[in-house]
Parts: structure tokens; C-alpha cells; sequence
């Protein structure tokens, strides 16, 4: 064989590839931190002393309009007091330039303190039936007076209260509109669960629900119960579960632009 006819392979392809593999992330890690930054860091206040971190977003300000208020409760990992970590999962898909443009809207995102949760119910340990608790949680009752707060303050549209969660979120969304029911327009619990007795109670509320078929943190059961719950109430919620999926049930509910239209065409 002629040396010409040697194949040659030449050592810049691996180097090339590798060099467009590090452009993509960093793109990407700037894109979020961009994301990130348009969150402004603020902390709610009320007369006992008790404080609550939360981000915000707001959209292309014009005083000439109200906006949808949203209001994003995140899961048991990202509870604690840097007001950074609940930013971690879903509530940055409401910051990409394309869902700022098509849905502007206020978007709230509290943190939840290390040890304390956004719902108060029984029965989740014992992996049985949630039932609501008398009074809300702490952190709880800070973020629905922080979003009457908002109400008054800010260019919210009351007609236009929305709530979604993920997790120990999800809970805290059905425990949020199953003690506030006549606050919110419509709810995404993801992940979560609330308690069926409570269902004709939250029947008017448009509600998507969704869950990981193989969720192993949060039994699906918890979704099912209350979408059969709510359907028995007359309701007509929307019940998305994912084959093969297992607690992470977010990564698809948020990106999902379906899901997007349908939360932001909700009105009282």
C-alpha cells in the first residue's frame, strides 16, 4: 500500500469537538445565570417579626396594564435561607425569553427555612390518606400574606392568581388552595398530593396534576386520589402521569408548552 493511501486521522477532530461541547455548556451556564438574574432577591415582612426570602420576576413593566400573579413553591431539597436554591427546578422555564414575551406575568418563587414545609397534613409519613390540619404552616401563611401584599402593591390581575409546586410544593399547592379556595384561578400541583375529602371544596378550580407513574418520594396514589376525588366533585381536572418516570415529573410539566397556554388562558 502506498503511504498515500494510509488513511489519516487527523488529532484536531477530537479537540474541535471538545471546544464546541465546552461553547454549548457555557451557553447554556450563561443562559441560566441570565435567567437566573432577571429573579430579584426580596424578603417578605410581617408585624410579629417573622420573615419570609422570596425571588421575583417581573415582566416588561407598563403601568398601563395588571399581570398574572404566579406563584411556584419548590421541593423539600432546595429549603433554606440563601434565597437562591428554590430556583433550582421549573420556576426558570418561566423566565426564558419566549414565555416572558407570549405570557408576562409576576412570578413569585418564596423559600421554604430548612426543616419546615409549605403543606400541614396527616397521613404522609404513614404513606396514608392526607388530611388538612386545622391551621396552615408557618412558612405558608407567610407566602399568602405576602401575595396580598402583592395584590395591593403591584399591578396584579386578582382574576389571575396562579399556584403550582413541585414536590413537597405540590403538596403545598393543593394545601394552599384547599384552605384559600376562592384566592387562586388555577393550580399545577406536580408531584404532590392534598386531601380527597376536600375536593368539592377546590371542584371550581381549573387544575392540571401531575406525577411520575414510579415516583418513589411521593406515591402517585396521592395525585390519583385526588383527581378521582375531583371528578367525583363534578371538576374536570387535567391528569398528565409519565410512564417510567420517577419523582423528577417537573422536567416534563414545565417544559411542556401546552402547559404554559393552559395556565395562562385561565381565568375567574
Amino acid at each position: 500500500m502506498k503511504a498515500s493511501s494510509v488513511p489519516r486521522f487527523s488529532p484536531v477532530y477530537p479537540y474541535v469537538s471538545v471546544l464546541l461541547t465546552g461553547i454549548i455548556l457555557l451557553s447554556f451556564t450563561n443562559l441560566t445565570r441570565a435567567q437566573e438574574s432577571r429573579f430579584s432577591f426580596a424578603q417578605y415582612a410581617d408585624g410579629k417579626g417573622d420573615t419570609l426570602n422570596y425571588r421575583i420576576l417581573y415582566p416588561d413593566y407598563d403601568t398601563l396594564r395588571t399581570y398574572p400573579l404566579v406563584v411556584f413553591l419548590h421541593g423539600s431539597g432546595e429549603r433554606g435561607h440563601d434565597n437562591k436554591a428554590q430556583l433550582k427546578w421549573g420556576v426558570m422555564n418561566f423566565a426564558t425569553d419566549q414565555n416572558m414575551m407570549a405570557y408576562p406575568a409576576i412570578v413569585i418563587a418564596p423559600q421554604c427555612p430548612d426543616s419546615m414545609h409549605w403543606s400541614n397534613f396527616s397521613g404522609f409519613k404513614k404513606n396514608e390518606q392526607l388530611h388538612l390540619l386545622p391551621e396552615p404552616s408557618e412558612p405558608m401563611r407567610l407566602v399568602i400574606d405576602l401575595v396580598h401584599q402583592l395584590m395591593k402593591k403591584a399591578p396584579v390581575d386578582s382574576t389571575r392568581i396562579y399556584i403550582t409546586g413541585l414536590s413537597m410544593g405540590g403538596l403545598g399547592t393543593y394545601d394552599a388552595i384547599e384552605r384559600w379556595p376562592n384566592l387562586f384561578t388555577a393550580a399545577i400541583p406536580v408531584a404532590g398530593g392534598g386531601d380527597p375529602t376536600m375536593a368539592a371544596r377546590i371542584a371550581h378550580i381549573p387544575i392540571w396534576d401531575f406525577h411520575g407513574a414510579e415516583d418513589p418520594a411521593v406515591n402517585p396514589k396521592y395525585s390519583r386520589e385526588m383527581v378521582n376525588a375531583l371528578i367525583k366533585a363534578g371538576a374536570h381536572p387535567g391528569y398528565t402521569v409519565y410512564p417510567g418516570v420517577g419523582h423528577f415529573a417537573w422536567l416534563g410539566a414545565y417544559s411542556d408548552p401546552q402547559v404554559m397556554a393552559w395556565l395562562f388562558r385561565q381565568h375567574k
